[in-house]
C-alpha cells in the first residue's frame, strides 16, 4: 500500500449470497465491531434485490455500497438489467465490472467490459475493474500479456481526468473460490505490472493515483502480507466478506501502520 498517493479500499463482493434478512443480520453484527478505521475505505457490493435496503442500513457508518455488475445503456429494451444511473440515484457509489464470473456464464468481453466502464463514470461510480488470467495462461507464461491487453480495453476512450476514479482489481482465475491464492510476490508483480500500464497510457502521476486491489481469495490469514506490497492497496474479497469477524480482521490488515 502507498497512502500518500492513493485510497486503500477492502471491498466486499457477496456474490449471489445473502437474502435481506441476512443482510440485515450481517449489518447488527458488523457495524457495532466497524468502528472508524483509521486508514481504508470498505465497500460492500451486494445482490441488486439488497442494495437500497444495505444503502439505510449503512448510512451512518463508513462503509459504502456497491453493486456486483450494471449494463452499459441508460435505459432501454434490456429485460433484467439495470443502469448505472439507476444505480447512482439510489446512492450506490461502486460496481464490480468484468469479474471473472461475468466473463465465463455471461459472455462478458473486454469491449462490453469498457462501454460499462465509460457508462459507469458517466453516471458518477467508481467502477471495480477486473483483471486476470487462468492457470492454463500463467503456464503458458501470458499472463503479462493478457493483463496488459485487458486494462488497456477497459481504459479505451477513457479521458485522463476519469482515470483515477477506476480501481482495478487483480483477480488471478485460478485463485477464486478454489482456496489458492497467489504468492504475496507474484500478486505484487502483476499488480506492478497493471500500474505499469496506467502510466505508458496516461503518465506516472495519474499512475501513481489509482488503487489496484488483489481479489484472489484474500482472507484473514494471508491479507496482511499482501497488503504489505507497495502495489497492492486493497482487496476485493469474496467469501471471507459474508463473515462479519473475517471482514473485519482484513480491515485491520489494511490499517496496519
Amino acid at each position: 500500500m502507498n497512502r500518500r498517493y492513493r485510497k486503500t479500499i477492502i471491498a466486499g463482493n457477496w456474490k449471489m449470497n445473502k437474502t435481506l434478512t441476512e443482510t440485515k443480520a450481517f449489518a447488527e453484527e458488523f457495524k457495532p465491531i466497524l468502528g472508524r478505521p483509521k486508514w481504508c475505505d470498505i465497500v460492500l457490493c451486494v445482490p441488486a434485490v439488497n442494495l437500497h435496503s444495505a444503502i439505510r442500513m449503512f448510512k451512518d457508518s463508513r462503509v459504502s455500497i456497491g453493486a456486483e455488475t450494471c449494463h452499459y445503456e441508460e435505459n432501454g429494451a434490456f429485460t433484467g438489467e439495470v443502469s448505472a444511473q439507476m444505480l447512482k440515484d439510489i446512492g450506490v457509489k461502486y460496481v464490480i465490472i468484468g469479474h471473472s464470473e461475468r466473463r465465463q456464464y455471461y459472455n462478458e468481453t473486454d469491449f462490453t467490459v469498457n462501454k460499462k466502464v465509460i457508462s459507469a463514470l458517466n453516471a458518477g461510480l467508481r467502477p471495480i475493474v477486473c483483471v486476470g488470467e487462468s492457470l492454463e495462461q500463467r503456464e503458458l507464461g501470458v499472463t503479462m500479456d493478457l493483463i496488459t491487453y485487458q486494462v488497456k480495453c477497459a481504459l479505451a476512450n477513457i479521458p485522463i481526468e476519469k482515470v483515477r476514479h477506476v480501481v482495478f482489481a487483480y483477480e488471478p482465475i485460478w485463485a477464486i473460490g478454489t482456496g489458492k491464492t497467489a504468492t504475496a510476490e507474484e500478486a505484487q508483480e502483476v499488480c506492478e505490472g497493471i500500474r505499469t500500464v496506467i502510466r505508458k497510457l496516461y503518465g506516472a502521476r495519474v499512475a501513481r493515483a489509482v488503487t489496484i486491489q488483489y481479489g484472489g481469495s484474500m482472507n484473514a490469514k494471508n491479507a496482511a502480507e499482501l497488503l504489505a506490497q507497495p502495489d497492492i492497496d486493497g482487496g476485493l474479497i469474496g467469501g471471507a466478506s459474508l463473515k462479519p469477524d473475517q471482514f473485519m480482521q482484513i480491515i485491520n490488515a489494511a490499517n496496519q501502520d
